[in-house]
């Protein structure tokens, strides 16, 4: 029997080079990638944004209060409260962490104004404007192998379980979510997931913050994002672009 020319050119190669990069081409399969290496927290503190780096916003460290531990009483629901936890959404081989605040915007025309001359109306205005600007923690977190395609991947699984809402803890005192949407993510790394968590805030007004989780390689960047003085106008806003953009620039 003659055999084709193809075999003919296969085995002549692997006789003749005796490569196995030849050998693996001619079978059809690839070699193994090496396993993934997850950066050590000193190198994730290289990689995260610094002050200065992101215009508009201060970046420093994250605070106390800013970074207690929520707790959710649905174990699917775990992921989404650690990410708004300043955590990663997984344990992971290394984490560091920073927080943007952006700049508060003064009118051209303002004039300083005691709070004695203003009526209830314009007290609670004043105070809704002085509040109106984004506060982002910015979590980088690293893994070893396949762990942060499996951490993203948690997240959202997490946000189609908790679609109608769940409950949980915060310094004592009990937390609702009442829904939980996944958002359009801005479509950075290798793989990203974004999402609207809406809380009851107590006086039947709800209370939304955004979370968005952006893979590159072995390392995970997580955001999280609430303001408000918009939560207090119910106007609309988002995980602080500016913040993703410098970061992921930062990464590559």
């Amino acid at each position: 029997m003659k055999r084709s020319s193809g075999v003919r050119l296969c085995a002549t190669a692997v006789v003749g080079a005796l490569s196995l990069a030849l050998v693996t081409g001619c079978s059809g399969k690839n070699a193994a990638e090496p396993a993934a290496k997850a950066h050590s927290t000193a190198e994730l503190k290289k990689l995260i944004i610094a002050e200065g780096e992101v215009p508009g916003y201060k970046v420093g460290p994250v605070p106390a209060t800013r970074s207690r531990a929520i707790t959710a009483d649905s174990a699917p629901c775990r992921p989404l409260v650690r990410v708004m936890s300043a955590l990663p959404p997984a344990d992971a081989a290394a984490r560091t962490g920073r927080l943007a605040m952006e700049n508060r915007k003064k009118s051209p025309s303002a004039k300083p104004t005691s709070l004695d001359d203003l009526d209830e109306k314009k007290v609670e205005e004043a105070m809704r404007t002085s509040l109106d600007r984004d506060v982002t923690t910015v979590t980088l977190a690293s893994y070893d192998g396949d762990g942060a395609e499996k951490a993203l991947a948690s997240v959202s699984t997490a946000v189609k379980a908790c679609a109608g809402g769940f409950s949980g803890r915060q310094a004592g005192s009990k937390l609702r979510f009442t829904k939980v949407a996944e958002e359009k993510a801005t479509g950075a790394g290798d793989g990203s997931v974004a999402f609207t968590a809406t809380m009851d805030s107590g006086d039947g007004d709800a209370a939304p913050v955004h979370a968005e989780v952006v893979r590159l390689g072995s390392t995970l960047s997580v955001y999280f994002t609430s303001n408000l003085g918009a939560m207090m106008a119910k106007k609309a806003y988002a995980v602080s672009p500016e913040v993703v953009k410098a970061q992921q620039a930062k990464l590559k």
